[in-house]
């Protein structure tokens, strides 16, 4: 054989053995060097209930050292809802990393984030909550324990079931409290991994969603030293925004008495340093584990709460503090004690974790990867943000000016959130700002065609803005203990 053949023949090989397939050792070794991920996911947290963002009212130190050993993103948001049970579309968004009206709430037909890293080699646990049914969640989770397919329950009362070679089992009340019920499962899969596969762990506590019911230690800091009111409390919403009365909005009377909603701020703010705590637990696992130098861990939740802000009490607004949540990443490459203001999504999680564990985007996936964002190769993943609820609101923002419009009352707000966070001042009729208006509903516009949301902005036939609930009757839910329903409802 000549040396030019023989050197053809080489580079032949060579070609061939770069189109083979990973051996099994090969692909073996590479799913070992993917990162494991912690997922963290709590329920109604507003993101300024964390100590270590400016509030010293409120006790969170694993919270806090998350913050300070991560990487956080200030403006964070869920896009919005298409009923009352905002938690429901927010994680159906999240864990399809699709928007709004692109997604369906049981996720059928649609690769979920844990079903893709199942699919990659992973192996995906699952408790708590999961609020988008019960084949979802079995076709995204390798095993799962403690798993409550719902929206709410007493916390002292939890409906779980376990989820064991395909197959859901042992259905059962829980017999301690949510957090505490979720995190022992959570740490009991964690003592049971080995160092040589990598792993998924959602951990998704009720907590702080209603019923606010902490255990007593947990309300021992805010006892003699309840929280101060929102800024922007308000005894009631000054127009009828379309939901008013809703159950989220009836947990106390109109109009709203101060002493009540710090009572109720001290109890949402018990639930959360309950479950800081149980935290704390899941994060020492890691350490003892020794998985802590090769885990991601994410926290975040599934939007906000009013909780007397501007007279509302639930998440069916379009406020700041009902659509933002925090967001923290924290992990190997991932900048400490960071920061962003850049406005991304909570669905945007879906193409980071895809980053961080490199594994191909699938098509659908409309999030973006946020991980630029701390390399520093870009300061934003978009220039505005859209959210949405029911056929009632629709708001475009952007780094400075946030607009909300309600069809169903032909009304429209403006806010200038650098000079006015708390969104109190609405300068919509402002004369100075009408081209300011109207170049922002042309930005929600635009919004609304990208996503597909068909909602007419004006009404032919609108309905009264004034309402007055002064004194109208209330009812509590099923889920309510008995001393909540004393102190909140029998009391009137």
């Amino acid at each position: 054989m000549t040396t030019s053949r023989r050197n053809l023949f080489l580079a032949v090989l060579v070609l061939a053995g770069l189109c083979l397939p990973l051996n099994r050792s090969e692909a073996d070794t590479q799913t070992k060097s993917r990162p494991n991920i912690l997922f963290l996911f709590s329920d109604d947290q507003r993101a300024d209930a964390i100590a270590a963002y400016d509030n010293p009212h409120i006790q969170t130190p694993n919270l806090d050292t998350l913050v300070k050993t991560g990487f956080s993103f200030r403006n964070a948001f869920c896009m919005g809802s298409i009923h009352g049970a905002v938690c429901q579309p927010s994680r159906a968004m999240l864990n399809s990393g699709r928007t709004l009206y692109h997604v369906p709430m049981d996720l059928k037909g649609v690769i979920t984030l844990p079903q893709l890293l199942k699919q990659a080699g992973y192996t995906t646990f699952g408790t708590g909550k999961w609020h988008n049914q019960r084949d979802s969640f079995q076709k995204s989770f390798t095993t799962g324990t403690a798993a409550f397919i719902g929206g709410m329950s007493n916390h002292l009362k939890v409906p779980v079931v376990d989820l064991k070679n395909g197959k859901f089992q042992n259905k059962r009340q829980g017999a301690k409290f949510s957090s505490e019920l979720f995190v022992d499962a959570a740490v009991d899969f964690l003592k049971q991994q080995p160092k040589d596969k990598p792993f998924y762990a959602y951990v998704a506590f009720t907590a702080p969603h209603d019923p606010r019911m902490p255990p007593a230690s947990a309300m021992k800091p805010y006892q003699n030293a309840q929280p101060p009111l929102p800024k922007n409390f308000k005894p009631q919403h000054p127009f009828n925004n379309g939901w008013m009365t809703g159950r989220d909005e009836a947990l106390t009377g109109w109009p709203r008495q101060p002493e009540i909603i710090r009572e109720q701020l001290a109890e949402y703010y018990g639930m959360i340093t309950d479950m800081d705590s149980h935290i704390g637990r899941i994060l020492n696992t890691l350490k003892d584990k020794g998985f802590d130098k090769n885990t991601i861990v994410v926290f975040s939740s599934d939007h906000g709460l009013a909780l007397g802000s501007h007279g509302l009490l639930g998440k069916q607004n379009l406020y700041e503090h009902s659509m933002k949540a925090p967001l923290i990443f924290k992990g190997p490459g991932i900048p400490q004690n960071k920061s962003t203001d850049a406005l991304v999504y909570l669905y945007d999680i879906f193409p980071t974790v895809c980053d961080l564990t490199h594994i191909t985007v699938p098509p659908g996936v409309e999030g973006s990867d946020l991980a630029p964002i701390w390399r520093g190769k870009t300061d934003r993943v978009r220039d505005s943000l859209f959210t949405t609820y029911e056929d009632l609101m629709r708001a475009v923002r952007d780094d400075r000016w946030k607009l909300i419009r309600y069809p169903q009352i032909n009304k429209t707000q403006l806010f200038d959130l650098k000079e006015d966070p708390h969104e109190l001042q609405d300068l919509s009729q402002n004369p100075g700002q009408k081209e300011r208006v109207q170049k922002m509903l042309a930005q929600l516009k635009d919004w609304q065609k990208k996503t597909d949301d068909k909602q007419p902005l004006t009404s032919d036939h609108p309905k009264p803005e004034n309402i007055d609930l002064t004194g109208r009757k209330r009812k509590p839910d099923q889920h309510q203990p008995d001393w909540i329903v004393k102190k909140y409802f029998d009391s009137e």
